[in-house]
């Protein structure tokens, strides 16, 4: 018995000392209201890695721009190539999609189209559904609202740099001629020693023409022009697709889709029409701003979607309380059969018993003895 009530007080300290625990690990943890959701990494890793990561994509798209920093690859051609003889068209802002119109699209409707589509959302979507307010500190709340504005339109200008960086660096590094490269370099074919049209020409000072005009000339493939075109069209084409609900119509959103890509596929088609580039330069433009959006989307900002909590882990089943219920030790009653195997073993002091009992003796009559009789 008084085992059994050091046992008992054993355990009911322990379960006190497990509750005392878990009171001190609740009082210590945050209380988050309702619709708030405290976060103190946002702020530094916006100010120290996302805006450090925008600014040198910025940078290195402005030096492949405007810059010699990067110098194009001379590539060589053949004497009297009829691909590379088209009629020089003209500077760029000559063209009937001329580069500022270009950018001027690719950065308003996008940023109209997020906008409208957020606002929409922000007012018809319930309260309870819509993502929690982050709290940095006491003084800094950031509306769900401005965040996804800023997580999309943020994620898109990333796009659009890094679209532009990665068009210039192809034309950089390639150096492929456009189709009027000969009507701008003016090659001197005396000179050179051109007498047949397989003869082909590596000489770095063939071309006597404006050197600013040879070296645009030299920038083919892939198209700029059409890699950001396709890459804002598909970008906004999949946030119409993923954001935009219209009950009652079928055919508004596939008009303003087909819309918007069709003037992303125009714009490629007139470069081309112009001479300016060729179909090859036009759909490595396509590919490569469509990939970077279409990767963009799906893959960073979760198809414009709001992310999932994770599950919380499942605690482990706690034991039944077992204070208040009291604990009687029973008596020890010993079998029959154990007093008798001690009564007929003469080792049965020195013998230590074991937990359990052993099968009893049975006594099976012989056959001597049942002939005796």
């Amino acid at each position: 018995m008084l085992r059994g009530a050091q046992d008992n007080l054993a355990i009911s300290g322990q379960l006190q000392m497990q509750r005392e625990r878990r009171e001190t690990s609740s009082r210590r943890m945050p209380v988050e209201k309702p619709g708030l959701k405290t976060s103190k990494t946002i702020v530094p890793c916006f100010l120290c890695v996302e805006l450090v990561i925008m600014a040198g994509t910025v940078l290195l798209a402005y030096y492949f721009e405007y810059t010699d920093t990067f110098p194009v690859h001379v590539q060589g051609f053949f004497c009297y190539d009829r691909t590379l003889s088209k009629p020089y068209p003209g500077p760029e802002d000559s063209s009937k999609v001329p580069p500022v119109l270009v950018y001027s699209l690719v950065t308003a409707i996008p940023t109209v189209t997020i906008l409208l589509g957020e606002l929409t959302y922000f007012l018809r979507k319930p309260e309870a559904a819509q993502e929690k307010t982050i709290v940095t500190v006491d003084c800094c709340f950031f509306n769900p609202l401005l965040r996804r504005i800023v997580r999309f339109l943020g994620v898109y200008s990333f796009g659009l740099f890094t679209t532009t960086i990665f068009a210039n660096a192809g034309q950089v590094v390639t150096g492929n001629p456009t189709p009027h490269f000969l009507s701008a370099c003016r090659p001197n074919y005396t000179a050179l020693g051109c007498q047949s049209p397989t003869q082909y020409i590596t000489e770095r000072r063939a071309c006597t023409g404006n050197p600013f005009i040879v070296a645009s000339a030299r920038k083919s493939f892939p198209s700029k022009d059409a890699a950001l075109s396709i890459y804002s069209a598909v970008y906004t084409v999949m946030y119409v697709t993923l954001m935009f609900q219209t009950k009652g119509t079928r055919l508004t959103k596939p008009t303003v889709c087909l819309s918007l890509m069709s003037m992303g596929v125009l714009v490629g088609v007139v470069r081309v029409a112009e001479y300016r580039n060729h179909w090859s330069d036009v759909l490595a433009g396509y590919l490569t701003g469509g990939a970077i959006a279409a990767f963009l989307v799906t893959c960073v900002i979760n198809n414009f979607q709001q992310p999932r909590p994770h599950p919380p882990p499942v605690p482990p089943p706690r034991p039944e309380p077992t204070v208040g219920i009291p604990m009687v030790a029973l008596p020890c009653v010993e079998s029959p059969l154990e007093k008798l195997q001690e009564l007929r073993s003469p080792r049965s002091h020195d013998h230590q018993r074991y937990p359990f009992p052993s099968t009893p003796d049975v006594l099976i009559p012989s056959r001597s003895i049942s002939s005796e009789v």
